[in-house]
């Protein structure tokens, strides 16, 4: 069973447009409306694939309700913490050529007593759990600790921790030792406070990190794969996309594929690859099914091309949610 906690989650509602005239009245072509928060679409790539998910999450108001019930109709099961605040909505904008605009609202402030009943819930709901994933933003009220916080009660729990988020919450996580984290580039050049041009580069820091605490690091690096660096070894791996529909929980995706498959080694990064490259060809944060992965066009290796100059594109801008 994969336990999920999600600080700071959102009703995701995507719009298709022909183009993105600033100023102007658009039509759309299509939209749709999801649940969404990074842990959240985890727990729904989890479910998609067919395997037990709990989401923890704090909602209030309209929009958290929704959450809950698409949660449900989806194979989630949601533990709610019910806050005073209302759940936040974000907007997408979905252009042809796979170029997507968001706008994220900032969220409600917890107040103390809901931080920590948070922790508390996931304590609870933490028994038989093989891996709990903390991702996303952390929302007012909670202070950059909180994860680290959260690490240490998992660990206590027995249950290993994979942790995908950036910044001050990141950094502070790291002495707590999480089993995996799961940073961008960006990210990962942003916590060791230089630019990363290259996939060796890219090596160094993610060592340097596993060096300050983190067990493991799977870095994506948008279009040039992703990079598995751990006590395994060190892997690089791509992934065949045909066309960027969204990218928009496509990260989300990939972890709940590495998990999946065992959360170590290089099936394990094979299998985010796939699940990472099928979500991208979706539409808005649709996660995908077995039926949608594509095995035979993930490559990964061992053999790591250090010199390998990276080519981020917009797609590889951080998703912090």
């Amino acid at each position: 069973m994969i336990l999920t906690v999600t600080p700071n989650p959102s009703l995701d509602r995507t719009y298709e447009v022909p183009a993105l005239d600033r100023g102007e009245v658009l039509r759309a072509t299509a939209e749709r409306v999801d649940p969404g928060g990074k842990g959240v679409n985890v727990s729904r790539a989890v479910a998609a694939a067919g395997v037990r998910t709990t989401a923890v999450l704090p909602l209030g108001g309209a929009p958290g309700a929704l959450i809950a019930e698409l949660l449900g109709a989806q194979g989630v099961d949601v533990t709610a913490v019910t806050i005073a605040g209302q759940t936040r909505s974000n907007i997408s904008v979905a252009e042809p050529d796979g170029t997507l605009t968001k706008i994220n609202a900032a969220g409600p402030e917890l107040s103390a007593a809901e931080s920590g009943l948070l922790l508390d819930t996931v304590r609870t709901c933490s028994g038989g759990a093989d891996w709990i994933a903390c991702c996303g933003s952390l929302p007012r009220g909670l202070a950059p600790e909180w994860y680290a916080d959260l690490v240490v009660r998992a660990h206590e729990a027995g249950a290993r921790i994979a942790l995908d988020t950036s910044g001050p919450a990141l950094t502070a996580a790291l002495a707590a030792r999480p089993d995996v984290i799961k940073p961008n580039a960006e990210e990962l050049a942003a916590a060791v406070g230089r630019p990363l041009p290259t996939l060796g580069d890219v090596v160094k820091a993610a060592e340097e990190l596993r060096a300050l605490g983190a067990g493991a690091v799977l870095a994506s690096l948008g279009a040039d794969g992703q990079l598995l660096v751990g006590a395994e070894g060190t892997y690089y791996g791509t992934a065949g996309v045909d066309a960027v529909r969204s990218n928009v929980g496509a990260g989300d995706a990939s972890l709940a594929g590495f998990l999946i498959a065992g959360g170590a080694g290089p099936d394990a990064l094979a299998s985010a690859l796939a699940h990472g490259a099928a979500a991208v060809q979706l539409p808005g944060s649709a996660m995908p099914t077995p039926a949608d992965l594509r095995p035979d066009a993930v490559r990964v290796t061992g053999e790591v091309p250090l010199d390998l100059v990276l080519g981020l594109s917009p797609s590889e801008r951080s998703d912090e949610r």
